[in-house]
């Protein structure tokens, strides 16, 4: 089996690798923090990643096997979300401390904070009269952080 030691874009595949057929891995994003283990493409292929620590995996990314002259390019599955739209400077400000106090992994974009719909989640915004909606979409959250204890 190939294990795949480093990512590259798109953009900057070599000459060599631009004429590999093509595939794709669809991931979540807690599977996309995982810099080792075993993967499967969506057409089946199987290999494995030992990449640096740290790495987060995100569309536009992609692994070349070069045994079976493939690139695999990585695909953010849609996941359950809430999505938060601070109207105001203030309500960006305490959402996102609410919201990072309670140790929730977030992703910032232009318009919205947004977070896993997970257990727990949903109390918190209530508890605090978040504005939120329910969306399915690619999560990647700012920051990802090592196990953090009080």
């Amino acid at each position: 089996m190939t294990v795949v030691e480093c990512v590259t874009r798109d953009a900057e595949l070599s000459a060599a690798a631009r004429s590999y057929a093509r595939d794709t891995v669809t991931l979540g994003w807690e599977d996309r923090t995982h810099g080792h283990g075993r993967r499967r493409t969506d057409g089946g292929v199987e290999f494995g990643t030992s990449l640096p620590r740290g790495t987060v995996l995100r569309a536009g990314d992609c692994v070349v096997l070069d045994d079976e002259r493939l690139v695999v390019s990585i695909v953010e599955r849609p996941e359950p979300v809430f999505v938060v739209e601070p109207r105001t400077p203030h309500e960006w400000g305490l959402f996102a401390y609410h919201i990072g106090n309670r140790h929730q992994p977030m992703m910032v974009t232009d318009r919205a904070l947004v977070c896993p719909d997970v257990p727990g989640v949903e109390q918190l915004l209530q508890q605090h009269r978040m504005p939120y909606t329910r969306a399915t979409l690619p999560f990647t959250p700012a920051a990802t952080v090592a196990a953090h204890h009080h």
